[in-house]
């Protein structure tokens, strides 16, 4: 069972659909489900529940928003059973607040990033205490659809996860929109400049993607001694560069997921 059919939500259940799970294994439960998740539903010949009154799980993934997650499990606490492993993708929703609104200590917390609605993403997984080994394994399987899964000891970690990994796609957007911005600071028609700066960074991507070497030797590679790169990176490698804005914006994003994770 699927509760939520955001982004997210629905990036996980399409990897699932594509992974050859059967349509008839999948329930949908969202409210208000919006266009793109009734797509899918006609699309696979799926049911979108309003609620899962009368429905138990043998696993439930929760992509709700942190915000409205204590009404969600409300909800959700008469269909939970003995045999329902929890995997929740909430961001800063701890393990202990799920556990006890859910009744249940099987619980895998996760954060994955927006790159999962392409299978391009990275999740960060932590395991309660009562969940076993044969949980983690199925949480790894549903968390494979949308990319990379790296487990965890300490769910302290996953708020750096969330600041890291979990945010981590809208920095990049951001440099996307500077970069262009930059451009047309130097002359560049808006459209032309932004043009650029997506496709340097999807390219530098794809380069990365597809060679194994540290990023500090693919930026080495592209420097050429008292360059033109040269010349930038001597700003963007300064004291105040962008090595200590990023430690800043990520300390930020943290202490947001640790507000979040105490209600």
């Amino acid at each position: 069972m699927l509760v939520g059919a955001g982004k997210m939500g629905l990036a996980l259940a399409q990897g699932w659909l594509d992974a050859g799970l059967p349509s008839n294994h999948l329930v949908l439960v969202d409210p208000n489900p919006g266009a793109a998740a009734q797509a899918l539903a006609e699309d696979n010949d799926l049911l979108i529940h309003r609620q899962a009154m009368g429905l138990v799980p043998n696993v439930l993934v929760l992509a709700v928003k942190p915000q409205s997650m204590e009404t969600v499990m409300e909800g959700l606490l008469p269909v939970i059973g003995p045999q329902t492993l929890v995997v929740s993708i909430a961001a800063g929703i701890s393990i202990e607040r799920l556990s006890a609104g859910l009744g249940t200590g099987r619980v895998v917390r996760a954060m994955p990033n927006t790159p999962a609605q392409i299978g391009k993403g990275i999740s960060g997984a932590v395991a309660g205490a009562e969940a076993e080994e044969a949980d983690r394994q199925a949480a790894t399987a549903l968390l494979a659809a949308a990319g990379q899964v790296v487990w965890f000891d300490a769910e302290s970690d996953l708020d750096a996860v969330t600041a890291v990994s979990g945010s981590g796609p809208a920095y990049v957007f951001n440099l996307v929109e500077a970069l262009a911005a930059a451009g047309v600071a130097q002359g560049l028609a808006e459209h032309v400049a932004m043009q650029l700066a997506r496709q340097t960074v999807i390219g530098a991507a794809a380069l990365m993607e597809a060679d194994p070497a540290p990023a500090s030797v693919l930026r080495q590679n592209v420097t050429s001694p008292q360059g033109t790169t040269a010349a930038a990176l001597d700003v963007l490698m300064a004291k105040d560069g962008l090595e200590p804005l990023m430690v800043r914006a990520v300390s930020a994003a943290r202490q947001r997921s640790e507000e979040l994770g105490r209600g």
